[in-house]
């Protein structure tokens, strides 16, 4: 009934000269918004399709082989209704040589990937946020969590057991950043669905979805401070730790003796870092605080650089098997293994001393901050050290050393911690 309406309701508003046929105009597109269906004329089966949460997207109706379809078309402002229209004759055209655009278009859908699905939405929507930091973490956390594990999947095969698949392992660690990263997995996937790539309910959407899977995030009580490793195991874990292999255990070894933050770590590039100075240097962009920080490298941590293999055609100190940086769950996996390995043999494993979960990379700075606490170490220094913002804004402003040769001292003690 709502569909009859709308149609006599345009109809009343286009005059009925030979030229009618395309009832549509750009100013009716423009400002359809109830939900429903907008039927253009000209006999190619086109209609603007609009949704009750206001999504609305192009459809043509089509016979291929005796059989009815739809096809989606696109959305616009992006496909205006002249483009829609030109898609939809040559749809036509197509058809009346035997030709399939169904077909062609799944063959199209089949071969994007969800990594390529973030590059072509990004590319069109980052110029939309006007906060910079926001467009770097919306990048960073698809790049950090998602695509490792979903990038290299076609767009069609993602379920929701896949995207579980990125979720669960910082769900309860890091609610905020998995909670952020779950609602722009289900916005590339809902561009992806009214760009014809995919069809079907979004995986990543939380209601009636996710919601009956994952806890609420605002009922998780573990959120807040990360689990940290006890002093007390400090030197067991790092033997155990340095009994194992792999790229990840050495950037996990690294980030252990410079308190850093993982994607610290997994971002290095060769070109920052010093070996004769003993120094690492991150530029602002990769700093949270958005600073160039300096970091003195103790004699173990130039160690493990030195004796790491360089890959060709990849920058990345601790590089990916296919060249890229490593994925913060691949620190995570380590310790995590670590953890399961202690408790087939009876033991508790490496436990935060506080909430007695088992200990993650980034407690490890909660770690070194204790240690720093406990042994007597100027606040400040160990404060810069983590990269933290110290003190008020005029006593950063008079404070015009970064303590680099006196945290270079402060760190070696740290590393002796382990052994």
């Amino acid at each position: 009934m709502g569909e009859v309406f709308r149609m006599a309701e345009f109809d009343s508003k286009v005059s009925r000269s030979p030229r009618a046929a395309n009832r549509l105009t750009a100013a009716m597109v423009r400002n359809a918004s109830d939900p429903g269906k907008y039927h253009d004329g000209g006999g190619l089966g086109l209609f603007l399709r609009v949704e009750p949460n206001g999504t609305r997207f192009w459809v043509q109706r089509i016979t291929i082989a005796g059989r009815r379809r739809e096809l989606g078309l696109g959305s616009p402002p992006v496909v205006t209704l002249a483009m829609a229209r030109d898609t939809a004759m040559d749809n036509k055209r197509l058809i009346r040589a035997g030709g399939d655009p169904l077909a062609n278009k799944r063959k199209a859908r089949a071969a994007m990937t969800f990594h390529q699905a973030v590059e072509t939405y990004l590319d069109a929507k980052l110029a939309e946020f006007r906060n910079d930091k926001h467009r770097k973490q919306w990048r960073s956390t698809l790049d950090s969590y998602a695509t490792p594990v979903i990038g290299d999947m076609r767009l069609e095969d993602i379920e929701t057991r896949d995207v579980l698949r990125v979720l669960e392992p910082i769900w309860t660690t890091k609610t905020e950043t998995a909670s952020r990263l779950r609602g722009r997995i289900e916005a590339i996937l809902s561009w992806a669905t009214v760009a014809g790539h995919r069809a079907g309910d979004n995986p990543a959407r939380w209601k009636g979805n996710l919601a009956e899977l994952l806890a609420k995030p605002g009922k998780i009580t573990t959120a807040g401070n990360h689990p940290a490793l006890a002093r007390t195991d400090a030197r067991q874990w790092w033997a155990d730790l340095s009994g194992r292999d792999g790229m990840a255990t050495r950037a996990l070894q690294f980030l252990t003796l410079t308190a850093a933050r993982s994607g610290e770590v997994r971002g290095m590039v060769w070109s920052e870092v010093d070996l004769d100075a003993g120094l690492l240097t991150i530029p602002a962009a990769r700093m949270k605080a958005g600073r160039e920080h300096r970091v003195p490298l103790a004699e173990t941590a130039l160690a493990i650089l030195r004796d790491l293999p360089r890959l060709d055609g990849s920058e990345f100190v601790f590089f990916a098997p296919k060249g890229g940086a490593l994925s913060d769950m691949a620190l995570s996996a380590v310790m995590r293994r670590m953890q399961q390995a202690r408790e087939k043999t009876g033991e508790a494993g490496y436990l935060d001393s506080r909430s007695g979960r088992p200990a993650v990379p980034h407690g490890l700075r909660s770690t070194f901050r204790d240690w720093a606490a406990e042994t007597g170490v100027d606040n400040v220094m160990a404060e810069l050290a983590l990269a933290h913002t110290v003190g008020s804004e005029v006593e950063r402003a008079y404070r015009r050393t970064d303590m680099l040769e006196r945290r270079r001292d402060m760190m070696a003690n740290w590393g002796k911690t382990f052994g």
